[in-house]
């Protein structure tokens, strides 16, 4: 099979999977609830987007940014009323509407000057090791301060020394700061940190799903849960994408 047969089934069943996955989950809750059916909708249709726009990144297409910014406006609102019913979601809430959204421009100006458009591949990079020392030292500091900022937010009335709910808040949201940069600037290396949101995003909506706190719960783990298998094809195609030459192109 050739790589590009690959891509097209693999990109068939990500998209095809996550689109009965969602309209079966969203059929089965809205029978079994007579509020929050708005909600439901809405989510279902922003994951239907994020998908959209996961797989174009992956595959180096700048449709991502299109997909991407209908996506992150849903789900920032969909974090804000998850953390109002006491759950985690603060910090996704306030990173969507202040940097996530705006990136997407961002992201759009800059792969279209790395070579991106319609239907051509945006040309990828890798980082350096100095610039992976920066960026280790940037999520470790950066989700000791978030942290210490959202836990005097937290509404899970926890009274362990570390709190599970802002854990599983902040290291999510630090991910998704780093990899949007790194995505937005072309390099390969996003790929780690969306693995890292992927894996996170999904133990914090378990939770949310066990404490009966969201009917919409179930929708994210399916959403990230997809997202978390097309990040590592995702990492494959561009390591192959930069190549030797993409770590010389700084």
């Amino acid at each position: 099979m050739t790589e590009k047969t690959f891509n097209k089934w693999f990109n068939v069943f990500i998209l095809g999977g996550m689109t009965v996955a969602l309209v079966l989950t969203t059929a089965l809750k809205l029978g079994g609830t007579q509020a929050g059916r708005f909600l439901l909708v809405v989510s279902a249709f922003g994951s239907l987007m994020g998908i959209l726009s996961t797989v174009c990144s992956a595959n180096g297409k700048i449709w991502t940014f299109l997909f991407g910014l209908l996506d992150v406006a849903i789900y920032g609102a969909m974090c804000f009323v998850n953390w109002k019913n006491g759950g985690a979601g603060l910090g996704n809430a306030i990173l969507h509407a202040v940097y996530f959204v705006p990136m997407q421009f961002v992201g759009y100006s800059q792969w279209r000057k790395r070579g991106a458009d319609s239907s051509s591949q945006v040309k990828a990079r890798r980082l350096n090791g100095r610039q992976w020392a920066l960026y280790t030292t940037i999520f470790v500091a950066g989700s000791i301060v978030a942290y210490l900022i959202l836990s005097q937010f937290d509404k899970s009335a926890a009274t362990t020394f570390i709190r599970t709910a802002v854990v599983l808040d902040v290291l999510p949201l630090v991910c998704n700061i780093l990899g949007q940069l790194l995505m937005s600037m072309a390099y390969a290396e996003q790929w780690i940190f969306w693995i890292g949101v992927n894996v996170f995003s999904i133990m914090m909506w378990v939770m949310s799903l066990r404490s009966g706190g969201n009917d919409y719960a179930a929708i994210y783990i399916i959403k990230y849960s997809f997202y978390l298998v097309n990040s590592l094809n995702g990492l494959r195609i561009w390591l192959k994408l930069s190549g030797q030459e993409g770590r010389l192109d700084k």
